[in-house]
């Protein structure tokens, strides 16, 4: 009878190492691909399929930051593939807030920032990665052309961010302002962001750069929307990107540093949740 039981505990703990180590290769080389939607109804068809059309192991987290456009609607009842996660902000509440958000449900070993606006082509996804899969970096960042043809406020805008970011702390990059941001999920999971709106990209920029890391850049193709095409960012980001450079160059790392994992919590309020299944 001792036997019977030692077999089957045995056993028991041979189909536990099994399940986790299926786990383990389903997000082993996986990225994480977070999408910030806002009132992109006439966008998040061609947006899908352009992600998934990626050639990388992937899965998709979008969060709708409180559209008004029918873009909540279309996402209910589009017919999604099997690896994408749903999530519906109650209220708009920022790009920031909804990266933050999408973070909570992100499983694979990279994590990486797709704008809902296609300005970014999702074919650059395995270029980016390339510096986290050869273990150069746990931070890497697609940097667009060099030319002001997304408005020369907006290029100006970007350079005076991108060399207050390497005056305050020697990050030695190129385009502090791009969309593509990729990190490696344990070190992200690291950081406790307060970003609500653009000022995303200082914080998280600050904010790694103080713990040391160095980060890759990798060029990558860009087609620019204006503000009457949907563009949202505004002046006002601007200015608070500056002050979020400033701000972090000061405070002190202990304040927004995690050492522990954390539970499951949406920082924000939650109307829908749509999961993959397993």
């Amino acid at each position: 009878m001792a036997r019977f039981r030692m077999m089957s505990v045995t056993s028991l703990e041979a189909s536990a190492r099994t399940v986790a180590d299926a786990v383990e290769d389903r997000w082993s080389g996986c990225v994480s691909v977070i999408v910030p939607v806002y009132n992109e109804a006439a966008h998040v068809d061609g947006l899908l399929r352009a992600i998934h059309a990626s050639p990388v192991k992937k899965e998709i987290i979008i969060v709708d930051d409180g559209s008004s456009d029918g873009t909540r609607e279309k996402l209910q009842s589009m017919p999604l593939a099997g690896d994408v996660t749903v999530v519906f902000h109650e209220m708009n509440c920022g790009k920031g807030a909804a990266i933050r958000t999408a973070l909570e449900y992100a499983r694979g070993e990279y994590v990486l920032i797709q704008d809902s606006d296609l300005e970014y082509d999702p074919q650059d996804y395995s270029a980016l990665l390339q510096p986290l899969e050869r273990r150069e970096a746990n931070v890497v960042y697609g940097v667009r052309p060099d030319r002001p043809e997304r408005g020369l406020r907006f290029f100006l805008g970007a350079k005076l961010l991108t060399h207050l970011a390497n005056l305050l702390y020697g990050a030695g990059i190129h385009d502090e302002a791009t969309c593509y941001k990729v990190f490696r999920r344990s070190l992200i999971a690291q950081v406790r962001l307060e970003c609500h709106r653009f000022e995303f990209c200082p914080e998280v920029t600050a904010k790694l750069c103080r713990m040391g890391e160095k980060i890759a850049e990798v060029p990558v193709s860009y087609v620019p929307r204006s503000a009457g095409e949907g563009k949202k960012i505004r002046h006002s980001d601007g200015w608070l990107a500056i002050w979020t450079l400033l701000r972090y160059r000061f405070s002190r790392s202990s304040r927004w540093t995690r050492l522990t994992a954390h539970k499951l919590q949406p920082p924000f309020l939650v109307s829908f949740v749509r999961l993959p299944a397993e």
